[in-house]
């Protein structure tokens, strides 16, 4: 677990540093806000891509040059960076970084799963989320600052984060494919006669995931742009990211004690209440009500830490220990998935009308996940 820990939190420290900044980069360089939204859109969707193939790799690679290679995709374009900020040039490092991170996020997942047994998964996913959440309250608020009154080469620097996991991702991969190994050698399973309907348990958890998701990713790629006061959207971002941080942690010990089923609606609602909130913040172009903003940014927060680990303990009971990769795969799309979805929603309707209706409109998509919080998982 440390080493998992350490290469999470280099790896998401760089994938952190470059969400609001890489299109802050591209307005720069001209584009606009659609132009802007496309960059994590496109980072995403990459993700997502790399991600349904990751549980492949994994099996014929190895854990050894999986997660190298997703330590290197993920770092390494930072440092390409201030070469250009040409919104062609930043798609399409935006692409290879996806593909990183898509990488890095589906192994993260799989090895809480294989490290850990059920009976203690839920403080597990907590301190892994931590160490996701972590490196995001620090970066994803100061970023932006740091790039406006720093520079942006340092920030890019900052990026290229994730090569410093490749120490630590030799150790974790020793361990894991010493597993793979040992699983080798047990009789298998016939798990090609598992029928699909199997997984449908699965997308419960990942359209949840995928609600909060959208929140916050269009909160995190606009928050810069939809304010215009820069104390209160530095603010924000913080209690956007700390809330988030801590109810990942939480949220873990929780899950394991009461199960996973009391929270969702609650947190669903928080959703969809703290997006209407932040709608109506800045719904006045040049004035931003700052109380209002404030609390939206931390409400949505709180749901979108305590969402991804409720469901990820949830895609983790979906599905028997030999189908753990599956249900990261899809829980990672759900999240990745979410997030390119809110950057892309808010960044078009946004261009159209307003950052205001925009935000309702990621409110009413979240919402409509509602009723999956309350039925009862099965699988």
């Amino acid at each position: 677990m440390p080493a998992l820990l350490l290469l999470t939190a280099t790896g998401f420290s760089g994938f952190a540093v470059l969400l609001p900044t890489a299109p802050l980069w591209v307005v720069r360089g001209g584009a606009g806000t659609a132009g802007a939204g496309s960059v994590n859109a496109v980072l995403m969707l990459c993700t997502v891509c790399a991600q349904t193939l990751v549980p492949a790799a994994i099996r014929r690679l190895g854990w050894r040059a999986t997660l190298v290679g997703g330590a290197v995709l993920l770092g390494a374009p930072a440092l390409a960076h201030p070469l250009s900020a040409d919104l062609g040039a930043v798609l399409a490092l935006a692409a290879v970084r996806g593909l990183g991170f898509g990488v890095l996020t589906v192994c993260g997942a799989t090895a809480v799963a294989e490290l850990v047994g059920p009976e203690r998964r839920g403080k597990a996913v907590g301190a892994y989320g931590l160490a996701i959440a972590g490196p995001q309250f620090v970066l994803v608020s100061t970023a932006p600052w740091a790039a406006e009154r720093i520079g942006f080469t340092a920030v890019f620097a900052l990026g290229a984060l994730p090569l410093l996991g490749v120490a630590p991702a030799l150790r974790l991969a020793r361990r894991l494919d010493g597993r793979t190994a040992e699983a080798g050698n047990r009789p298998a399973r016939n798990t090609a006669a598992r029928p699909r309907s199997a997984y449908l348990p699965l997308l419960r958890p990942m359209l949840l995931l995928l609600g909060v998701t959208t929140a916050g990713g269009a909160l995190i790629t606009f928050a810069p742009q939809m304010s215009d006061d820069s104390a209160v959207t530095l603010a924000g971002l913080l209690l956007l990211t700390g809330t988030a941080a801590v109810a990942r942690w939480r949220f873990g010990a929780a899950a394991d004690r009461y199960g996973t089923r009391p929270f969702l609606w609650p947190l669903v609602t928080a959703t969809a209440v703290g997006l209407a909130l932040t709608a109506w913040a800045v719904a006045s172009p040049g004035t931003t009500r700052a109380v209002p903003l404030l609390a939206g940014m931390a409400l949505v927060g709180i749901s979108y830490g305590g969402l991804q680990n409720l469901t990820l303990v949830d895609a983790f009971a979906a599905v028997d220990h030999r189908s753990s990769g599956v249900a990261s795969a899809v829980w990672n799309i759900g999240f990745d998935g979410g997030t390119g979805l809110g950057a892309l929603l808010v960044g078009f309707v946004a261009t159209g009308t307003s950052f205001s209706v925009a935000l309702l409109a990621a409110a009413a998509l979240s919402l409509a996940t509602l009723p999956l919080a309350l039925i009862r998982r099965t699988g």
